[in-house]
C-alpha cells in the first residue's frame, strides 16, 4: 500500500489533520498525525482513532504502524519561538 493511500484514509477519519506518512517497503508505515481531535485524549485512545480509521488494511497491506498521534499545541511544543 502506497503511503499516500494510508494518508488518505487517515485524514478522511480525521477531516483537517496534518498527516504525514513514510514507508520505505509499503507495509511498514510511520504516521505523524497532528489534530485537534486528539484534544483531552490519552495516547491509546488516539492510536484507536488512527486504526479505525484504516480497518482490515491493519494486519493485511499494513503489517506494522508506528504512530505519533499529537494534538497541534503539542506538535507546536517543541518548536523554537
Amino acid at each position: 500500500m502506497h503511503p499516500d493511500a494510508v494518508a488518505n484514509l487517515i485524514r478522511a477519519a480525521l477531516p483537517g489533520a496534518d498527516v504525514r506518512v513514510e514507508s520505505e517497503d509499503q507495509t511498514h508505515f510511520a504516521a505523524r498525525v497532528v489534530s485537534g481531535d486528539f484534544a483531552g485524549k490519552r495516547s491509546i485512545a488516539r492510536h484507536q482513532m488512527i486504526y479505525r480509521a484504516l480497518g482490515e488494511r491493519v494486519g493485511r497491506e499494513i503489517h506494522a504502524l508506528s504512530i505519533e498521534a499529537l494534538t497541534p499545541e503539542e506538535a507546536g511544543a517543541g518548536r523554537p519561538g
